[in-house]
């Protein structure tokens, strides 16, 4: 996206990260519509004299007192109303929260006339120019290459000799735009809207980044493992969307936030990710899932360091028919990978059963296959079981994970046509949740068993869960036979055989270790099933049922889950005690504290109207304040 002599249109919501910022920005404007500008009125904060209000008027504004002079100037002042007001918010950025863009006098950029608040930016340009490229910009300061530009006559062609091998997005007709009329609009409606865009030197859009409040509330909740859904450019989809996902405590995925990369690479992909973690206020999760990819590894390791990276399965097994399906006995090699990936309890099984596959089908040599077993501590499932997954890795044939655009995003979709399918998307997917959280609050769950577990899940759970935790307790009644085979002090080992369907629908048995400490209470299968899964599997509940535990231990209920876990979450936050100076935590409080405003809220009719009375109570006190401290 290349910006030369466009002019942004002043819009109520616009920010901007200094006053000087928001001056500039109006005074780009100006000159290209053929006007100068000047401050006609600034509010300030008596104690500390903080300008906290600015009026920037058109030159034509008011009038001048009459001169006593014998032969006085003539009166070049129209009392012209075209402004903007701008007003400090977060006690960082300046918003605009005023605009009227009609003069009462001509105006035009052919008229070639030179106002003082033009010499500002011709002495900002020349420092523009001898200054280091700025490279992470919102989408306001776009007006910085318009300034450099217009005004300094740069060289084009030397300029393209030093950065002629910066990668850019290609973007369609319109979709430059869509965008920024989309982000003005919620960054209008949507106070919390964080958006961000990397630039090069000439001014074109490499990477764009944004999250909306929703999701910057959601990742509060769920940041514990993130999937980074890399989908549209694997597959060379016309967008290259990049999206951050979670899991919520429906079990359902959640947008963290998303964004559109200009190229594959390790500098492109460690933007996007310290971005993200910026929107997020810099908390990491703790396992990150991608694709199986150099320049994603890279850029994980740099960013999140203390993450467990490990890589997508589902992305994995859907390249078995791409990378194998052209080989000889086809169908009987994917069926010795499913068996070494899915029925492998340990790692010697799954040893046994790769070399299995790979020397009976003469496979030793295949790279795509090389590279995976290279790889497989960070995707094979028996390497995993130490790792939360809470659902995110698939554990048996037929699971997997859909992208969280799935059936909005196709190969040839544009940013343009995409902007209008992501509200639309993110409505449906909140409404499902919405949906969701009401019958889980206000519905009881069918029982199917008289077993305890059960009726104690069905207390805390949310609806989906306990629905997928009942499928557990039920599967107790496939398991028998349960042996004590070994003891070392509180620590029991048992045996549990269960019958399931092998190959070919006939039932097979197999035998699943579990070991159950007995002075915390404490079990662990070695099916990994808690970890991949967040509730305990149908082996470990057979072993807690065998010992007369009748309920489960506190520890394996996990409050991810809860139905009210948003309102526990902010409950047990620490709300830390602000500096009188800083701004920031002030920002952090107020922001944990209205989360919790917003849950309460939410619980019923009643609670709505009685704490959006409060709200409006508390809006109108704050504004009289502003107003005395500015009489």
């Amino acid at each position: 996206m290349q910006l030369e002599k466009e002019f942004l249109l002043p819009m109520v919501g616009l920010e901007f990260e200094s006053f000087d910022e928001a001056y500039d920005f109006y005074n780009v404007y100006a000159k290209g519509q053929g006007f100068g500008i000047r401050v006609s009125n600034s509010w300030f904060r008596s104690k500390r004299r903080e300008r906290y209000r600015a009026k920037l008027s058109c030159s034509s504004a008011g009038f001048k007192k009459k001169s006593e002079a014998n032969n006085p100037r003539p009166e070049t002042r129209t009392g012209c109303p075209a402004m903007v007001i701008i007003k400090l918010v977060d006690a960082r950025n300046w918003r605009i929260v005023e605009v009227e863009l009609v003069h009462n006098h001509p105006v035009s950029p052919e008229i070639k006339r030179f106002y003082k608040s033009h010499k500002k930016m011709i002495v900002a340009a020349k420092k523009a120019l001898q200054s280091e490229p700025v490279r992470e910009v919102h989408t306001i300061k776009l007006y910085r290459t318009t300034v450099v530009d217009a005004l300094c006559k740069i060289d084009k062609r030397n300029e393209r000799n030093i950065i002629g091998h910066s990668k850019h997005l290609t973007l369609k007709e319109g979709d430059a735009l869509a965008a920024y009329n989309y982000f003005c609009r919620m960054k209008l409606t949507n106070p919390n809207f964080f958006y961000l865009m990397d630039l090069d030197d000439e001014g074109h859009l490499k990477n764009l980044f944004w999250a909306d409040a929703r999701s910057r509330i959601a990742y509060n909740y769920f940041s514990d493992t993130i999937m980074i859904d890399t989908t549209s450019l694997t597959n060379k989809y016309e967008i290259p969307l990049i999206s951050f996902v979670g899991i919520n405590h429906h079990g359902q995925s959640v947008l963290l936030g998303c964004g559109i990369l200009g190229d594959e690479s390790v500098e492109y992909f460690v933007w996007m990710f310290r971005t993200w973690l910026t929107c997020m206020l810099g908390r990491h999760p703790q396992v990150i899932v991608t694709d199986q990819s150099k320049p994603l590894h890279i850029a994980v390791s740099e960013v999140f360091p203390q993450a467990c990276h490990c890589y997508c399965l589902s992305y994995i097994m859907l390249r078995v028919p791409e990378k194998l399906g052209g080989l000889n006995g086809f169908e009987v090699i994917k069926r010795r990978f499913n068996k070494a990936v899915f029925d492998s309890l340990t790692i010697s099984e799954f040893e046994t059963f790769w070399g299995e596959m790979t020397s009976h089908h003469n496979l030793r040599e295949n790279k795509w296959l090389h590279v995976l077993y290279e790889d497989r501590q960070r995707w094979a499932p028996v390497y995993l079981k130490d790792t939360s997954f809470f659902g995110m890795l698939p554990i048996s044939e037929g699971e997997g994970s859909t992208a969280f655009f799935d059936g909005y995003v196709h190969k040839h979709t544009c940013l343009k046509e995409f902007l209008d399918k992501y509200d639309l998307a993110l409505q449906r997917k909140y409404l499902k949740e919405a949906m969701e959280d009401f019958e889980s609050r206000s519905l009881d769950s069918e029982l199917k068993t008289k077993l305890n577990f059960e009726l104690q899940l069905s207390k805390v759970y949310t609806k989906e869960m306990f629905k997928k935790c009942q499928i557990e307790v039920e599967g107790m009644y496939s398991c028998f036979n349960i042996k004590q085979v070994a003891a070392n002090g509180p620590i029991l080992t048992f045996v549990v055989k269960e019958r399931r369907e092998g190959e070919g629908n006939e039932k097979e048995v197999r035998h699943y270790e579990v070991l159950y400490e007995t002075t915390q209470v404490e079990v662990r299968c070695i099916c990994g099933f808690f970890n991949f899964k967040g509730y305990l599997c149908r082996h470990a509940l057979s072993v807690l049922n065998h010992n007369g535990v009748e309920e489960i231990p506190s520890q394996y209920i996990l409050h991810r889950w809860n139905k009210d876990c948003k309102r526990k979450f902010l409950l047990n936050s620490n709300i830390s005690d602000a500096d009188e100076e800083s701004s920031s935590q002030w920002h952090e409080n107020l922001f944990r504290r209205s989360l919790q405003v917003v849950e309460e809220g939410a619980q019923s009719e009643q609670h709505y109207e009685a704490i959006m009375q409060e709200l409006n109570s508390l809006v109108t006190e704050v504004s009289l304040m502003d107003k005395i401290i500015c009489d």
